[in-house]
Formats: C-alpha cells, sequence, structure tokens
C-alpha cells in the first residue's frame, strides 16, 4: 500500500510541477520511462526551494525600498515560527540527524501555508495601484512555490521511509504541534507593516528551509561537494 501510495504521489508531483526531463516520467519502470532516483528528487526541490528564497528576498526588497526607503526597520512583532527549534549552522543541523531535521523542514514549509495566502490576499486588495499588482503577484507565485515544495518534500519522505531511511512516524506531526496560522496576524486587516514582517519572517525561514534540505541531501547521499 505504501508502495502504491508513494508511485502516484510521485507521478502527480512531477507531472505538474516539474517537468525538467526529456524522457516520459513514470513510476514503475516501464520501457522509455524514467524513474526519478532520490538525488534527482532531492536535486528538483533544492530548487525550488532556492527559487522560492530568490523570489521572496527580491520582495521583500522592493517593498522596503517602495514603502519605507529611507528607514532601518525593526519589526512589530518575532516571527510566528518562533516556537519551531531550527539549527543555527551547519554543523548543528547536522547533528540532528536526518529524521529531527525532516521534522524541522517539515514544520517550517506547513507553518506557511495559510499565512503566504492571506498575505497574497491583503496584498491583491491594497490601494497603493503602483505597487499591488507586482507584490500580489509575487506572493502568488511564492504561494505556489511553496505548495509544490511541500509535495516535492511529501515524495522524498515517502522514499526515503521506502528504503528505510527515515521511520514511518516522520511527517506525520500532531495538530498540537503545528503552528498556529492566526499567530502572524492580529484581527483586522493586514498593513503595510504587517506586510513587511511576513516578508521578513519568511525570507528568514525560506533561507533555512533552502540549507537544510542541502544538509539532508548531503547527510543522505554523501557526495564531494558535500
Amino acid at each position: 500500500m505504501e508502495k502504491v501510495l508513494f508511485a502516484v504521489l510521485t507521478l502527480v508531483y512531477l507531472e505538474l510541477s516539474m517537468r525538467v526531463v526529456s524522457a516520459p516520467i513514470c513510476s514503475y519502470g516501464q520501457a522509455g520511462c524514467h524513474v526519478p532516483s532520490l538525488a534527482d528528487l532531492f536535486e528538483r526541490v533544492i530548487q525550488q526551494s532556492s527559487r522560492m528564497h530568490s523570489v521572496s528576498s527580491d520582495l521583500h526588497s522592493d517593498f522596503e525600498q517602495y514603502f519605507f526607503p529611507r528607514k532601518n526597520l525593526i519589526g512589530k512583532r518575532k516571527c510566528h515560527t518562533y516556537d519551531i527549534l531550527t539549527p543555527e549552522d551547519k554543523e548543528n543541523a547536522q547533528r540532528l540527524g536526518r529524521e529531527q531535521l525532516t521534522e524541522v523542514i517539515v514544520r517550517l514549509l506547513q507553518a506557511w501555508g495559510e499565512p503566504l495566502s492571506e498575505l497574497y490576499q491583503s496584498m491583491s486588495q491594497d490601494q497603493n495601484q503602483d505597487f499591488n499588482l507586482y507584490s500580489s503577484n509575487k506572493a502568488l507565485e511564492i504561494s505556489d512555490i511553496l505548495h509544490e515544495l511541500k509535495d516535492g518534500v511529501t515524495i522524498i519522505t515517502e522514499k526515503m521511509k521506502l528504503l528505510g531511511v527515515l521511520s514511518n512516524t516522520v511527517g506525520y506531526n500532531s495538530p498540537e504541534s503545528l503552528v498556529p496560522s492566526s499567530a502572524f496576524y492580529t484581527q483586522g486587516d493586514l498593513d503595510s507593516m504587517d506586510h513587511h514582517d511576513l516578508l521578513y519572517c519568511f525570507r528568514r525561514d525560506s533561507n533555512k528551509a533552502k540549507n537544510y534540505l542541502r544538509i539532508l541531501k548531503c547527510t543522505t547521499l554523501p557526495e564531494p561537494d558535500c
């Protein structure tokens, strides 16, 4: 049953979000099909995470220049993901081990689904006509990449379980362990400072996710450049 689920998830993920190979992609190894290896899957999610961080960094920078060109901003509140214990550097991330590092990555990505959706909705309704179309389009792009990245990480997690690299409990977070989606905003509409805080925090967390995925690949599939 687990192998069938993994095959279905892999096919959907690769067909919809990552059409980067010339050979047809399939999950059962039929003639002429490209069966993605774990290394292939890691490469794809690392590319996605790098793209997500790049777009979020650009939007954060453009947002500051447009709304707060002469201010050295300090956010109004700490990031809503502050309860997720994240390693501060490569050495600490490697000490966590594969299972704990995978859990951190999954929790970080899960914590941003609804906040990014709220950010997009708020930006698309913003009255700053010169900037809102650009910003809302970028926010939507980031949200779409996040969705695809979460699917990709799910595929990798399932494949690592099938290979015996991870235990079957990894990736299944209890409701109590999830970051409350309402923790990132106060009641009422989001304002420009809320937008700034969200973009600042997401840029930070997307950079962590990108780096952790690279470290997870290296601890799972050691290579000379690791």
